[in-house]
């Protein structure tokens, strides 16, 4: 890669491919425990061992029958066995018997259906069953939710809880992930004041860091922070030689516009090699991507734009992908959801434009008033994203793209 100092001009799509064909690959594998599992990449395919069920078993409470003896409502029937959860029948149902039975029981043999216990009259050892049956209602069948031998989750699959519990489900205790990455955080800028300190006049506090921690962390990464860097070039270099010893990929915030007098730039190509990105995107535009090479290691380096929101949705809509795609995750692509916009866009732009809305009671797109990057306000207001293409209008009632922010952080 050559270092360039004229950005390159880039679609959406495109920066996105060039970011996920030039992602690192995941490490070795780690096995961990269920309970720490949350989040991580699976690393291989869950095979499972067993049924589950392991055995046809009750999905209601009331009376396992044969159904032929049930082909007429008033069918009366000797209950000859009582069949609690985890207590698995000993006898076969004779013709003429019925078993009462429980939620999760297992069927005994002979049995085809369950009788809720509301359409039954009990008087004595006996039960009338009030209503006709048909084979296999309220039965789930053995294996119906996972087959013996099948793969339920696969490999490069972020576990969520659900699926925690679906291979808790096999007997599996642990599972293999791949491991967390390091990212090292690099933010610049003397302007920048930490959150509970004097606001000197000409200053800001620094919202990007803890923004970009939390996204990181939300990933599952483990951050390694440098703190707000001096801006002066040695200071700079030595931040990032130090974090690329330490870490998998070095992401940055601010310092990446075309002409902006800054340290990063330089720091970066003195040690390796950049590329800096004009993306044809709004907010965001500026992107640099490289690799910071020391001691024989070199790692990824990916300079974010300085205005919040610029590196809120740059963040989401590219970093995240790439980060996720080094830790294994196959599919990296954000659900999007067709909704109707309850605003209008009457603003074209030639670039690719990503709207911070919320959704109304009627589930249609409500816009946040001030699109400026500068106005974070915008993101910790929005339910989600809208894509907009370069050169779209909005009118009240179009479709549009919305991508839900809880699939995006």
């Amino acid at each position: 890669m050559i270092a360039q100092n004229k950005p390159q001009q880039h679609s959406f799509d495109d920066a996105l491919a060039a970011l996920l064909a030039a992602a690192p690959a995941a490490k070795t594998a780690e096995t961990v425990p269920l309970a720490a599992a949350l989040n991580r990449v699976l690393a291989a395919d869950i095979a499972s061992p067993i049924d589950v069920p392991p055995a046809n078993n009750s999905q209601m409470d009331g009376y396992a029958v044969r159904s032929s003896d049930c082909a007429q409502a008033g069918a009366v029937l000797t209950v000859t066995q009582r069949i609690p959860a985890g207590k698995p029948s000993l006898e076969p149902l004779l013709k003429g018997q019925a078993a009462r039975i429980f939620t999760g029981g297992f069927m005994p043999q002979g049995a085809d259906a369950v009788v809720m216990q509301e359409a039954c009259t009990v008087n004595g050892h006996c039960v009338t069953v009030n209503e006709t049956v048909a084979a296999d209602q309220w039965v789930r069948p053995q294996g119906s939710d996972v087959a013996l031998g099948s793969t339920p989750v696969q490999a490069g699959t972020r576990l969520n809880a659900a699926q925690l519990g679906l291979i808790a489900s096999l007997g599996q205790p642990t599972v293999a992930v791949t491991p967390r990455l390091r990212v090292g955080l690099l933010c610049t800028g003397d302007e920048l004041i930490e959150p509970g300190n004097h606001l000197p006049f000409g200053s800001i506090y620094n919202s990007n860091r803890p923004m970009l921690t939390a996204l990181l962390q939300g990933l599952g990464c483990e951050v390694v922070d440098a703190g707000n860097v001096a801006d002066t070039l040695p200071a700079t270099q030595s931040a990032l030689a130090d974090l690329a010893t330490r870490c998998d990929v070095i992401v940055s915030t601010g310092g990446v516009s075309v002409g902006e007098e800054d340290h990063v730039k330089p720091a970066v190509q003195a040690l390796g090699e950049l590329n800096l990105w004009s993306i044809a995107i709004k907010p965001g535009k500026p992107l640099a991507f490289g690799r910071v090479a020391v001691g024989g290691k070199s790692t990824p380096f990916i300079g974010l734009p300085g205005n919040p929101v610029s590196g809120f949705v740059t963040f989401i809509m590219l970093v995240r992908p790439y980060l996720l795609r080094a830790m294994g995750v196959v599919d990296v692509t954000p659900p999007r959801i067709a909704v109707q916009a309850a605003f209008e866009w009457t603003k074209a732009d030639k670039r690719r434009e990503f709207l911070r809305v919320q959704l109304n009671e009627a589930g249609q797109a409500v816009r946040f008033p001030n699109q400026n990057s500068g106005v974070l306000t915008s993101a910790a207001w929005a339910h989600g994203i809208v894509d907009v293409p370069a050169g779209s209008l909005i009118r009240v009632g179009n479709t549009v793209n919305y991508l839900p922010m809880a699939a995006l952080l």
